[in-house]
């Protein structure tokens, strides 16, 4: 069993604006997500099924072309091999998000 304070993780920056403090498991990632108001990450696709939660903020997302708001309490899945993108409306967000299998590309 391993325990983490998420501050203490070292942040990754895939986009300007975003920062993401990840933990893996055997078969999964844990992503948190910081976002500035007006950042976002671009259009993109990978193999892991994603799931997430937004915690604070307000967010537009793209998943196959098609945008939804999500705002605070709101979830969302988005299937392994799926287009999407988001940008922060309303930020910083705070959101977390589980990708499985693990996010090798994030280690």
């Amino acid at each position: 069993m391993t325990f983490y304070a998420v501050e203490d993780i070292v942040p990754r920056h895939p986009a300007d604006g975003v920062a993401v403090r990840v933990i893996h498991g055997e078969r999964m990632s844990v992503a948190f997500f910081t976002i500035a108001g007006g950042s976002g990450v671009p259009e993109h696709a990978h193999p892991h099924e994603q799931i997430g939660t937004v915690l604070k903020g307000k967010l537009e997302l793209s998943v196959a072309g098609e945008k939804q708001l999500v705002t605070a309490g709101g979830a969302y899945h988005i299937p392994s091999g799926v287009t999407h993108s988001g940008r922060c409306l309303k930020g910083p967000a705070e959101v977390i998000e589980m990708f499985a299998p693990v996010r090798e590309d994030w280690r």
